[in-house]
């Protein structure tokens, strides 16, 4: 009984890392594409609630909410050919996992830099 137990607590802590990667790598796709127009990520990510976020950065559109924001902006013009691309979708979940941990009403503050 102690080793099924043992090796199921060993798999949980080698996936925990990989779990908390998804916020890192959407804080790194925030500041290389996000924050020139739009500044800090605790300024950005705290403007929504969570719900807000997963809304606009739902996982079965991959973000197709958030990129017509700006498509449908001509402020947001720079950004276009980003939105548009695969690039972007491929990045958009973990974007999403970066504004919902930081979210208005998640208690957590960014450090973009």
């Amino acid at each position: 009984m102690k080793f099924p137990l043992s090796l199921l607590f060993i798999f949980s802590l080698l996936f925990i890392p990989a779990l908390e990667a998804a916020v890192y790598k959407g804080q790194k796709a925030y500041i290389k594409k996000c924050r020139k127009c739009h500044g800090g990520g605790q300024k950005v990510a705290a403007s929504k609630r969570m719900r807000q976020w997963k809304k606009l950065l739902n996982k079965k559109n991959k973000g197709i909410k958030l990129a017509n924001l700006h498509l449908d902006n001509k402020k947001a013009k720079k950004s276009w050919k980003y939105f548009n691309s695969k690039k972007y979708r491929k990045r958009a979940r973990h974007l999403r996992d970066f504004m919902v941990e930081y979210a208005r009403d998640s208690g957590n503050v960014p450090a973009c830099n």
